[in-house]
């Protein structure tokens, strides 16, 4: 009951005025969805009513949002704070950058509430501003509804006191007649007086009431219309202007964000440099003598007695700048050369035909499977006269035929298969070793592996070989089983 203010001073002739206007409307609206009463219609108006309600429910969703859209910032600046705070508990005093890193949470933390501050004042107060004016629009609109229908009532009810002139008029002679017989002559006279008097009156007040009823429906009438396209047309200087603000807003605080992000992030890199170059000095000064004396037992392949050496670290997690420089080893040529020159051809008697490279590592095939009696003798650097050579000479030739040489007979189903593409030599496993990672090459000890040049030069890592193991590539011809091995836990043969 929006007319019936029951405040201080209202008088019982207004409450009753107003209670009569609402039966009044009540049967007007009753009359008209009867078909009984005609409905004045504006179309143009309706059309406006209509955007004007779908205006309100747009800006209401883009009021909804943008204070969704604000709460979700405010949560990502107190979680930025929360996470840089944590980072600055652990930021101990002696690190470097640590007033820096400071400084630029203090920035980051005014970026972030500036940030807020300014979307409130360019966006939120501007939808607020935007949307103030509909509630008392929409009000407006629904009093222009019930002048409408009073208009429409004070109308008909005009409509009808004029229609119904001559009717009323032929209704009064009657009961006239029967009073001039029943009263006497000077009664008469008043009586007709009367009834002209309240005719007149009646069809007075309709037509005041009518005219009272159109003026008030007018004015707001014309109001709205004017208001309501205007309204209508202003959405779009509106929509452009707020989301304008948020994406140059956001643009902006990226932006400045950005710079204090690629600063936290130089300024933690410079950590990271400074305390790994401090842990490399360090450990260098603490371990450069265990380190040469284990690459020395590395390059003379002397295992430890106390079981398997220590694995180097992978190759997937280690990649040296410059690789090793590969290990020489003594070719089929040079080996058959010297079993040769021992007990082939002739030698002189100061000529020693032990080979340096023969004895870089043991090996389980080679010279010291045959007669070490006569290779000591051979190899013994004793001078030799002429007579003596010649007594040996035919002592030779009168013993046993020549029979192969173990190392012979060890390398002759190597040349009858062919080695893999990149094949350098053959090392033997000296202990077990269990891959770690799908590209390491797991073995037994007594396995013999041949070990293949790298791929690239970058993949190559110290203390670590690439190589298949024989008995598979006998197999399958194939270096698709090859991985990477401690060379420390094999043998060169």
């Amino acid at each position: 009951m929006a007319e019936l203010p029951m405040g201080k001073g209202v008088s019982a002739g207004r409450i009753a005025s107003n209670v009569q206007k609402k039966i009044t409307r009540a049967q007007e609206k009753v009359l008209q969805k009867l078909g009984k009463a005609d409905e004045t219609k504006d179309l143009a108006f309706e059309e406006g009513v209509i955007n004007f309600n779908k205006q309100l429910v747009e800006g209401s969703k883009l009021q909804k949002d943008l204070r969704t859209y604000l709460t979700a910032v405010k949560t990502m600046h107190e979680s930025s704070k929360h996470l840089y705070e944590c980072l600055d508990d652990m930021y101990e005093s002696d690190w470097y950058g640590r007033k820096d890193v400071e400084s630029l949470f203090e920035d980051s933390d005014l970026l972030w509430t500036d940030f807020h501050q300014k979307l409130v004042d360019h966006a939120l107060i501007s939808m607020d501003t935007y949307l103030g004016q509909f509630p008392d629009i929409r009000a407006r609109i629904a009093k222009r509804d019930r002048k409408l229908v009073d208009f429409d009532s004070a109308r008909h009810n005009y409509a009808a006191v004029n229609k119904g002139k001559k009717k009323e008029g032929i209704k009064i002679t009657k009961p006239a007649s029967l009073l001039e017989r029943a009263a006497p002559g000077w009664a008469q006279g008043i009586l007709s007086a009367h009834n002209v008097a309240q005719t007149s009156l009646s069809r007075s007040q309709a037509e005041e009431e009518f005219e009272r009823a159109q003026k008030v429906f007018e004015e707001i009438n014309i109001d709205l219309q004017e208001e309501l396209p205007s309204l209508w047309n202003s959405r779009v200087g509106f929509y452009v202007n707020t989301f304008q603000s948020v994406a140059g807003l956001e643009e902006k605080f990226h932006r400045e964000m950005g710079k204090i992000n690629q600063n936290v992030n130089d300024t933690l890199e410079k950590l990271e440099n400074q305390d790994m170059s401090r842990k490399t000095g360090s450990q260098g000064a603490r371990t450069s003598a265990p380190q040469r004396s284990e690459r020395t037992e590395d390059a003379n392949h002397t295992l430890s007695p106390g079981g398997p050496p220590a694995i180097p670290k992978s190759p997937s997690k280690l990649r040296p700048t410059v690789p090793p420089p590969p290990k020489v080893t003594p070719s089929k040529d040079l080996k058959q050369e010297s079993i040769i020159n021992l007990f082939g051809e002739a030698a002189t008697p100061d000529i020693s035909v032990t080979s340096p490279t023969q004895y870089d590592a043991p090996a389980t095939a080679n010279l010291l499977d045959m007669d070490l009696d006569s290779l000591q003798a051979a190899t013994t650097p004793v001078a030799q006269t002429w007579d003596s050579w010649e007594v040996t000479q035919a002592t030779e030739k009168t013993a046993a035929p020549e029979e192969p040489s173990a190392e012979a007979i060890a390398e002759a189903p190597a040349e009858s298969v062919e080695m893999p593409e990149g094949f350098i030599f053959k090392v033997k496993a000296m202990h077990d070793y269990n891959a770690n990672d799908s590209d390491e090459l797991e073995f037994k000890a007594g396995d013999i592996v041949l070990v293949v040049t790298y791929e690239s030069q970058d993949e190559q890592d110290e203390g670590w070989l690439v190589g298949v193991k024989e008995s598979d590539w006998i197999q399958s011809k194939d270096l698709g089983k090859k991985g990477v091995f401690p060379e420390n836990f094999t043998q060169r043969i």
